[in-house]
């Protein structure tokens, strides 16, 4: 045999003996961080699930206003926002739907003031903002008792200003 067989032959193990295996290093996995909750998840927590639904109806305050789609929707972001604040940090829950509604009130105080310019010059403004006014009235409904439901609901248009 030439001396690279004999080499190749001391390596390896003979039948019957186990290979000694070089120790291995434990591989240290990075801690699990909180992941966020997907959008299907749904939320056991009673009290989570109320405040939730508080930050979505509390926006109706807004609608109670004389003009208020449009203007009104500053009021309406008051109610989500103040719930949001006190509440993000004890419930996660809270701070995701708190979000989702403050981002959505933003996007109907938007809406609200573009629709001020279609009035003055084509009229038709107004009924964009009738449409305004009832859309944030029956989307906020729906998300409420999403919300009371324990699920991660999500405005069909809204703008996320808040991440």
């Amino acid at each position: 045999m030439s001396d690279e067989a004999k080499n190749e032959d001391a390596q390896e193990p003979e039948a019957g003996q186990a290979a000694e295996a070089a120790p291995v290093p434990e591989a240290t996995a990075p801690a699990p961080e909180a992941a966020a909750p997907t959008a299907g998840a749904v939320e056991e927590n009673k009290d989570a699930r109320m405040w939730g639904t508080f930050c979505h109806l509390s926006a109706l305050l807004g609608l109670l206003g004389p003009i208020s789609a449009g203007f009104g929707s500053i009021l309406g972001i008051a109610g989500p926002i103040t719930i949001w604040l006190i509440k993000k940090e004890e419930f996660e829950f809270v701070n995701d739907q708190g979000r989702e509604a403050i981002n959505f009130q933003i996007t109907v105080l938007i809406a609200g003031i573009a629709c001020l310019p279609l009035i003055l010059v084509f009229g038709l403004g107004l009924l964009l903002l009738i449409g305004v006014f009832f859309a944030d009235l029956v989307l906020v409904i729906i998300a409420g008792v999403k919300a009371n439901q324990g699920e991660r609901h999500r405005y069909p248009v809204c703008l996320r200003f808040i991440k």
